[in-house]
C-alpha cells in the first residue's frame, strides 16, 4: 500500500479508534498516533477518550493499563507478543511472599508490573511519581517492585522510610554501566547527561538531570544548553531529532535499544484496524477491580 499511513489515519476515524503510541515506538508509529506518551499519559488519555475503541502501541502492561481506566472501552495490543521483561520478573506469588516478611509495609508497585502484580499491592507509581508518592504514604515502610534501581533512586529521596526491594529491573537501562556512563562524558565534555532512574544507582549519580521519559524529553527542549547525552531508550532521540530543536543529541550507550517497544510496525496497527491482528486485552473482573484501585489511589496521591 502506497499511503499506509494515510489509509491507518482514515480507518481509525471511520471506525472510532483512538490510536496511543509510547515514546519509545519507530517515528513511523509515532507519526500515526492520535496521543503520543509515557504508559501513564497514555492510560489517562486512554481513560478521557472519546473513541470506543483504543490501540495501545508500546507492551502489554501499558495495554492492561489503558483497559483498567477504560474498562467499558475495546483495546488491542497491535504486537500481541509485545512485553516487558521487567514486568514478567515478578509474580502475584513474590507480592505475597513479601508481605509475610514485610506485614506493617506499604507495597508500592512501579506501573511497569501486570495487573495480577497490581492486584495485590496498595498503589502503583510512574516513575515521575514514585518519589512523590512514597513521601506521602502513611506508613514508614515501604516494599518498592518490580525495579531494584527506580527503587534506590526514590529512597535516596526519601531517607526519612525503610525500603526493602524486589530484585527486578529493566534489562535494558540495566545494561548501562559506570564505564559507559564515565566514556560519554569524556567523549562530549560540554554535553548534559540525562538518564533514567532505572538505570544503575552509580550511572544515576553521574548524571546531571534525573527524570522520567517525558522529564528527559521536556528538559532537552527548555534547557538553554546544546549538547546532550540521552540515558534512556533511544526512541526519545530518535523523536527528539524529529522535532528539529537544533540541539546536538548524543546516546549515553548502544544497549538503550528495546527490542519489545519496537516490535509494533504499520502494517500490525493497520491488521488490527481491519480486525484481523492484535490481542484484544482481557481481564478477569476480580483482578481488574482489585488492580484498578491501585491506580486511582496513584492518582488521588
Amino acid at each position: 500500500m502506497s499511503d499506509l499511513p494515510g489509509e491507518i489515519k482514515r480507518l481509525a476515524a471511520e471506525r472510532g479508534f483512538l490510536i496511543l503510541a509510547h515514546y519509545y515506538q519507530t517515528p513511523d508509529v509515532i507519526a500515526v498516533a492520535g496521543c503520543v506518551g509515557d504508559s501513564f499519559e497514555m492510560a489517562r488519555r486512554a481513560a478521557e477518550a472519546s473513541e470506543p475503541n483504543l490501540i495501545v502501541c508500546g507492551v502489554r502492561f501499558m495495554a492492561e493499563s489503558a483497559k483498567l481506566l477504560s474498562p467499558e472501552k475495546n483495546v488491542y495490543l497491535p504486537a500481541p507478543d509485545a512485553g516487558c521483561p521487567m514486568a514478567d520478573m515478578i509474580t502475584p506469588a513474590d507480592v505475597l511472599s513479601l508481605r509475610a516478611k514485610h506485614p506493617d509495609a506499604a507495597f508500592l508497585c512501579y506501573v511497569n508490573t501486570s495487573a495480577e502484580v497490581k492486584a495485590v499491592c496498595d498503589v502503583c507509581c510512574t516513575s515521575s511519581s514514585a518519589v512523590r508518592i512514597a513521601r506521602s504514604l502513611p506508613e514508614k515502610e515501604i516494599v518498592f517492585l518490580p525495579d531494584r534501581n527506580l527503587g534506590a533512586y526514590v529512597a535516596l529521596q526519601v531517607p526519612e522510610k525503610t525500603f526493602y526491594f524486589f530484585e527486578g529491573f529493566c534489562p535494558v537501562h540495566n545494561d548501562v554501566t559506570l564505564a559507559d556512563a564515565k566514556a560519554a562524558k569524556a567523549a562530549r565534555p560540554n554535553a548534559a547527561l540525562l538518564v533514567h532512574p532505572e538505570c544503575r544507582p552509580e550511572v544515576v549519580a553521574m548524571a546531571d538531570y534525573v527524570g522520567s521519559t517525558s522529564g528527559i524529553l521536556d528538559a532537552v527542549r527548555s534547557s538553554a544548553g546544546e549538547e546532550f547525552i540521552i540515558g534512556t531508550e533511544r526512541g526519545v532521540l530518535e523523536l527528539l531529532e524529529t522535532q528539529n530543536t537544533g540541539k546536538r543529541l548524543y546516546m549515553l550507550s548502544a544497549a538503550l535499544h528495546c527490542p519489545n517497544m519496537k516490535k509494533t510496525r504499520l502494517q500490525d496497527i493497520h491488521d488490527c484496524l481491519l480486525g484481523r491482528g492484535g490481542a484484544e486485552i482481557t481481564l478477569d473482573p476480580a483482578t481488574a477491580d482489585a488492580a484498578r484501585q491501585t491506580l486511582k489511589r496513584m492518582v488521588s496521591l
